[in-house]
């Protein structure tokens, strides 16, 4: 009988560890499955964010075309193609002390600068940089224009006395789209970037901003209305006359270039006295087939603000590619628990800041420990490095894209003004011109294009090889830092001049 019970519990022991190793292994194909789901996650965008040369080439024709559309009539294409009224630029004898107020998308900026006639005498004194109060941007227009008066006045204060008995120059630096009826005027056409202030659309902006300095008794007075990416040419104008093109990668994305008078079709009689004038594009609303569009972008559109607009900006804006990798963490997620099981911060929209993803895409660490640490601040605690090897593989993807897009933007510029190498799609050019490769300065501001490394890496790789070898070596891209505020500040002393 001892026999038996020893046999039989032999027995059950073998089966009871017979059912765990199953159980083991069924726990192993399962993980396995789940794993391969989230792979196949990953292939699938890596796919659909794929932007070999001769995709980037279709859109460098997309953005020139539209261009040529924008520029023969107003609402002729998706590009707004906005006269600015500046047609002098800056050229180095300006002389004496000037202001400058930019109103960006994340922050605002204060600042003066001294002019002592010479390209090598530009002082660029007390600039404050502060983040715009996130009330501010759905506020009034009246809210808005008293606090940044308030700033200037404050700004004003620290000069102590006696520091100006003249009334003080100021350009405005307005990172939004406007329709310029001069070169110190123009209406706000709408809202990016998260502002939501319906009422203000339609006002001419640099009227409501000289009433609060009125309100405040500020000897202040608005000389000039400038986009940021203007004033970035200007900038990179004053320091070298070949710079034709200026692009901002900040929170948005804009450019801005300089085009003949004579090739804008939809303001004929059009004179200026030096035959150009600069173009503010706003190519953030750019859009083409061609363009390389995931679920992620879909979803991140219909969810936003202004669903169906400023479809470039969302795939290239700084504002955006945090909440595009966080929507492929979250769809990853629902396949798999490698993130764990509590992802309520990730449902959050744009919780995930762009800052993040490049913190996490640079980070050299052995173990990714600045990975795991964002991850920790978002709720994913305790994960694996392959799976934060994944996370910074979905960065990756994510930036590459948005760093080629912009080069294709930049390119189709150069194509539009003849300095592709192809002559461009202008107007009649006399054929030595059009064999005869020029110089081209592109100057480039704004946070994502100055911080992130791999963005600015991706796109001027990528400009290379839409341009060719040949080509690209005439083609020089320089970094504004400060570029719109400074530049807009040398615009108003130009006009001065």
């Amino acid at each position: 009988m001892g026999k038996v019970a020893v046999a039989f519990a032999a027995a059950a022991a073998v089966i009871v560890s017979c059912s765990v190793a199953a159980v083991m292994v069924g726990r192993r194909v399962k993980s396995r499955r789940k794993w391969r789901g989230v792979v196949e996650i990953l292939k699938e965008l890596e796919e659909a964010c794929d932007t070999p040369v001769g995709r980037l080439r279709q859109v460098v024709d997309a953005v020139a075309v539209e261009m040529h559309a924008g520029l023969a009539s107003e609402g002729g294409s998706k590009l707004k193609m906005l006269l600015t009224f500046v047609h002098h630029l800056p050229i180095g004898t300006e002389k004496g002390t000037y202001y400058a107020l930019h109103l960006g998308g994340t922050y605002f900026r204060i600042l003066r600068v001294l002019l002592g006639g010479e390209r090598s005498y530009l002082d660029v004194q007390d600039v404050e940089r502060h983040p715009i109060p996130s009330h501010l941007m759905n506020s009034t227009s009246e809210v808005l224009f008293n606090f940044l008066a308030f700033s200037l006045e404050r700004f004003i204060e620290k000069e102590g006395n006696g520091s100006s008995s003249s009334q003080r120059e100021l350009a405005f630096t307005f990172s939004f789209p406007v329709k310029h009826s001069s070169i110190s005027s123009g209406a706000l056409i709408k809202w990016t970037k998260g502002f939501e202030i319906s009422e203000m659309v339609g006002k001419d902006v640099a009227e409501c901003l000289q009433g609060a300095l009125n309100r405040r008794s500020l000897d202040m007075h608005v000389a000039a209305l400038v986009n940021d990416t203007v004033g970035a040419l200007s900038l990179g104008y004053y320091h070298d006359p070949d710079t034709v093109v200026a692009v901002v990668f900040g929170t948005g994305s804009n450019a801005c270039y300089l085009e003949r008078t004579d090739a804008i079709i939809k303001s004929q009689g059009l004179l200026t006295t030096s035959g150009s004038m600069v173009v503010n594009m706003e190519w953030g609303n750019f859009w083409s087939s061609h363009l390389p569009r995931t679920s992620y972008d879909i979803d991140l559109d219909a969810e936003s603000s202004n669903p169906n607009d400023m479809g470039f900006e969302k795939m290239i804006g700084g504002l955006y590619l945090g909440d595009i990798v966080r929507r492929v963490i979250l769809r990853m997620s629902q396949v798999s628990d490698i993130f764990g099981t509590t992802l309520s911060m990730l449902s959050e929209p744009y919780v995930l800041r762009t800052n993040s993803v490049s913190a996490m895409h640079e980070d050299d660490t052995p173990e990714l420990q600045e990975v795991a640490r964002i991850l920790k601040d978002l709720g994913v605690s305790d994960v694996p490095l392959k799976v934060r090897k994944l996370v910074v593989k979905i960065c990756d993807v994510v930036t590459r894209r948005a760093g080629r897009l912009a080069a294709a933007g930049i390119a189709g510029i150069l194509k539009k003004i003849g300095r592709d190498g192809s002559g461009g799609i202008t107007s009649v050019r006399s054929r030595s011109e059009t064999q005869m490769q020029k110089r081209t300065v592109v100057a480039v501001e704004g946070g994502l294009y100055m911080n992130y490394t791999m963005f600015r890496e991706y796109m001027e790789e990528a400009l290379v090889e839409i341009l060719g070898e040949e080509v690209s070596q005439y083609v020089v891209v320089k970094a504004m830092e400060d570029g719109s505020s400074i530049g807009s500040a040398l615009l108003v002393a130009s006009l001065q001049s």
